[in-house]
């Protein structure tokens, strides 16, 4: 796509992805105009289509993205299963409680995804999680998890882990490794043989 001569697509490109993520999460993917993105980052409606074909392009840019930085920056996989377990569960709560729209987002907006780029994210997704059934799968084949179901395992872990961003607040009761020592301490109960 075009960008006007002169522009500033690294500064304003940034700046539109953040204000559709911002408003997505607050407003709900279909609620939201590009009207209403263009105010918010304060250029005309018209200047979007520089930077974006369109709103879905936007929604997939932010939900590809998110899914890529996570499959990225998750724990190398090497080690005993317990010990991977524990890495993956200390990095899915922090990475998530660092990028809680994007979560909420990457949760609640894949229905609103067309067909080919739900596709395209549905396996990034699934290469996540796949990830996760590895290591349970590990861990049942070494005799430290007692799983009947290791992909069912997976969906309900990452399900638990997710949870904490619906209640955590830096700065209240509990801090960031407390919350992590605590949900390992369930994660590993919930799956020891």
């Amino acid at each position: 796509m075009a960008r006007t001569q002169g522009s500033h697509a690294d500064i304003t490109g940034p700046r539109i992805r953040d204000a559709a993520l911002r408003l997505f999460a607050k407003h709900g993917y279909a609620a939201v105009s590009m009207r209403q993105i263009a105010a918010e980052v304060g250029v005309q409606a018209g200047a979007l289509y520089n930077y974006t074909p369109d709103k879905q392009a936007l929604l997939v840019s932010l939900l590809q993205g998110h899914m890529e930085e996570l499959l990225a920056a998750r724990p190398d996989p090497s080690g005993d299963p317990m010990q991977r377990l524990r890495a993956f569960t200390d990095f899915h709560i922090a990475f998530h409680l660092d990028r809680p729209e994007a979560m909420f987002i990457s949760y609640m907006e894949l229905r609103n995804l067309e067909k080919p780029h739900f596709d395209a994210v549905e396996r990034l997704r699934r290469a996540y999680e796949d990830g996760l059934e590895q290591i349970l799968r590990a861990g049942r084949e070494a005799g430290v998890f007692a799983l009947p179901d290791t992909r069912i395992a997976a969906f309900a872990l990452i399900a638990m882990l997710n949870g904490v961003n619906t209640w955590y607040r830096a700065g209240g009761r509990l801090s960031l490794p407390q919350v992590q020592d605590l949900y390992w301490d369930m994660v590993r109960k919930a799956v020891a043989a």
